[in-house]
């Protein structure tokens, strides 16, 4: 292949499956605006809204290795793009929604298509950039980050005009939009990717403590769920309008963004051991600093708290390969992703019971103090890594 036609494929490969993350994404986390709006409108408890909330990532953990079982069966091209449209389609049902049941019905077939996007996406940017694909799925798991800063913001100002009915529709219309495009682009992409694909044999070296890294992203991934389900009603507490609840988020997933950059300098520094300690010592005390402060100074540390809570993340995940070996790494990050996707699922519906019992800042206390939990975990990893690089 021309170096020419590389490249091209390259940049195919990378803007459907970045878009396609940052709809996912985006998708997944403007349920957060959402919430107080729902809370409201159907009467429900924290612990209904942490099921709201856990429900698209929970069908969308449990169904991620089914969905890659099933891409290679029907093709990237027909799969992904019909989750595009079929998680479009779900904001259409949410909007129509007569109540709670048919709106968990909705969100729950949002979560499925939504499970496509990872591995599918994933294996088409590895496809396509072959030994180049590391630094490649860096520049992916960024366009997530857009998507999460992009649909909250625009979900909030257009509720400023629009019935929450009408807002999560045309956020539907979005998808089947996506849909259309990802159809149109990713043939040409899918095939030269197939042929790219067989460049990439990267080495890996065995190593231990792989259930000792899927253990902190569990914690990591559940607390951070946990936070941002909660943060909303921190915000209203402390006198937010919707629009500054939707600007909220976008500091947190704008700092979360850079913190995924960062934090890839930060561990070539510090490593994962040391980098995890900073950044989950922070998580902790910056959600701790956040209950005292007036609603301008709340503002004012979202960014950092989005750094350190969405940084640990891209650190973690990072370092599978180096503990397990090439023929288990697929198996790894399948077992990983999971995990921690589905830690986050859960975690909503549980400090959800503990909000209806305690109220929203003791809750988020709790939440601050499971985050160091992180830490002796972290401690006990650090000589699985001494024993890798002894070896």
């Amino acid at each position: 292949m021309k170096a020419s036609d590389t490249k091209s494929v390259e940049r195919c490969a990378m803007g459907v499956a970045g878009g396609a993350h940052a709809l996912f994404d985006g998708y997944t986390d403007l349920i957060f605006v959402l919430l107080p709006i729902w809370q409201a409108e159907f009467g429900l408890s924290y612990a209904q809204v942490g099921v709201i909330r856990g429900l698209f990532s929970g069908a969308m953990a449990s169904f991620q290795i089914p969905s890659s079982h099933l891409a290679e069966k029907t093709g990237t091209r027909a799969i992904l793009a019909l989750a595009a449209a079929v998680c479009g389609g779900a904001y259409f049902l949410a909007g129509a929604s007569a109540g709670f049941i048919s709106l968990l019905a909705a969100l729950f077939v949002g979560g499925l298509a939504a499970s496509v996007q990872h591995p599918v996406a994933s294996n088409l940017v590895a496809g396509a950039f072959g030994s180049r694909a590391r630094a490649a799925l860096g520049t992916y798991n960024f366009a997530g980050d857009l998507g999460k800063m992009a649909f909250p913001a625009l979900t909030s100002l257009l509720l400023v005009v629009l019935s929450w009915r009408y807002t999560v529709t045309v956020m539907g219309a979005l998808g089947i939009v996506a849909a259309i495009l990802i159809f149109v682009f990713i043939p040409a992409v899918h095939e030269a990717g197939k042929a790219a694909a067989k460049e990439a044999n990267p080495p890996a070296r065995k190593g231990h403590g792989f259930w000792l890294l899927f253990s902190i992203g569990v914690l990591d991934s559940s607390t951070r769920m946990a936070f941002l389900t909660f943060l909303p009603f921190l915000l209203k507490m402390k006198g937010a309008s919707l629009p500054d609840i939707g600007l909220a988020l976008l500091l947190v997933f704008g700092g979360g963004a850079l913190g995924k950059l960062g934090c890839a300098w930060l561990g070539a520094r510090l490593g994962t051991i040391g980098t995890v300690f900073v950044t989950e010592g922070f998580t902790a005390l910056g959600i701790l600093a956040l209950l005292p402060l007036p609603l301008w100074g709340t503002f004012a540390l979202l960014p950092f708290i989005g750094f350190a809570l969405n940084g640990t993340s891209s650190v973690l995940y990072g370092s599978v390969p180096d503990l397990v070996s090439v023929q288990k790494r697929q198996r790894a990050f399948g077992i990983f992703y999971t995990g921690t996707v589905g830690s986050g699922a859960l975690s909503p519906v549980l400090y959800g019971f503990i909000g209806d019992q305690v109220g929203v800042n003791q809750t988020l206390a709790i939440v601050a103090f499971a985050v160091l939990l992180t830490l002796p975990l972290a401690f006990f990893l650090r000589s699985a890594f001494r024993e890798l690089h002894a070896a």
